[in-house]
């Protein structure tokens, strides 16, 4: 099969499309024919090899795909071929073949197209996760999402919104409007105005009750000073570096604070499975309905993927860019 692969680390120039063996699947694994994948930091970190494959996952890139379903394994039960799924992956969406275990898997509505499939599994999952496995919020908490505009902060917005609490959001000026429109209360220019102050304002004082943040060290004291009483943070990724400068940690005890750490790629088989049924029972039937809907910012065919990748490197995307396999 036809795949993107990486001779060695480096910048998008270094992605070359070639041959890969193709994968057979398991006993309880599928293969599916892969129509559309999509970016994700991750994919950047790993081709400059910063972030490798968790064993046995892999090496070519990609973390979520969608498609049809092409051949199936022993003791398959869930999925019959040519049924149209998409779903999380621990490597390999940039191919023309991926397997996948049968509970990693999603039914794709037949509303949404496999560009609008791929562009669920990874930011969605993600913020799911965040939102009720770890933060547990509750209707009418009031929730910071940092990189709003990402696709994990438009999935989580969403999610906010759909849950009934209030979402704030820092973004560049030019996303705010998007953020809005998806159901946040109000959008924070993070590049002219110091979230916390604004948070403050915002929450009368109080602070928020959960944030959701990707940026780390630069962002943590004002993390800090933005929670309210028994506030959680729950930290995605380390973008902005990880040793913030001296920090007073004062508030965690004075306030009772948590801070959750996670990450999804490197979860078991098992978690990520159940947290795909999860999202599956609460969240799936909300495509098919409108209530929810993945943000896509560009679609490009996966031989431009070098220029998809440098789009994101630049942050210029406002939700998801998919790349289209033929």
């Amino acid at each position: 099969m036809k795949a993107i692969l990486i001779p060695e680390f480096g910048g998008p120039e270094v992605m070359q499309m070639g041959e890969w063996d193709t994968p057979e699947p398991g006993p309880n694994e599928i293969r599916v024919q892969i129509k559309a994948t999509a970016l994700n930091r991750a994919d950047t970190m790993q081709r400059r090899g910063v972030y490798p494959p968790p064993p046995g996952e892999s090496p070519i890139l990609g973390l979520e795909m969608a498609g049809v379903v092409e051949k199936i394994g022993k003791g398959v039960t869930k999925w019959q071929v040519g049924d149209r799924v998409c779903g999380l992956l621990g490597g390999g969406g940039y191919a023309e073949m991926c397997v996948t275990h049968e509970d990693m898997a999603l039914a794709l509505p037949d509303k949404l197209s496999f560009e609008e499939g791929a562009a669920i599994p990874e930011v969605f999952l993600t913020a799911f996760q965040a939102l009720h496995w770890l933060a547990k919020i509750k209707p009418g908490e009031q929730i910071l999402v940092h990189a709003g505009a990402s696709g994990v902060g438009t999935a989580a917005i969403q999610l906010i919104r759909l849950h009934q609490a209030n979402c704030f959001v820092t973004a560049s000026a030019g996303k705010h409007a998007t953020c809005l429109e998806l159901g946040a209360s109000h959008a924070i220019d993070y590049k002219q105005e110091n979230f916390a102050e604004a948070v403050k304002k915002l929450t009368d004082g109080k602070g928020v009750n959960v944030i959701i943040d990707f940026i780390a060290a630069p962002y943590f004291q004002m993390n800090l000073d933005s929670l309210d009483v028994e506030g959680r943070l729950i930290m995605l990724s380390l973008i902005g570096g990880v040793k913030p400068d001296a920090v007073n940690l004062a508030p965690i005890l004075r306030k009772r604070l948590q801070i959750i750490g996670t990450t999804l790629r490197a979860r078991s088989l098992k978690y990520k499975m159940d947290l795909t049924q999860d999202l599956q029972t609460h969240c799936l039937p909300h495509f098919a309905s409108g209530k929810l809907k993945p943000i896509i910012d560009s679609i490009v065919p996966w031989t431009e993927v070098g220029q998809a990748h440098q789009r994101m490197e630049s942050n210029l995307n406002t939700g998801k860019i998919v790349l289209r396999i033929s």
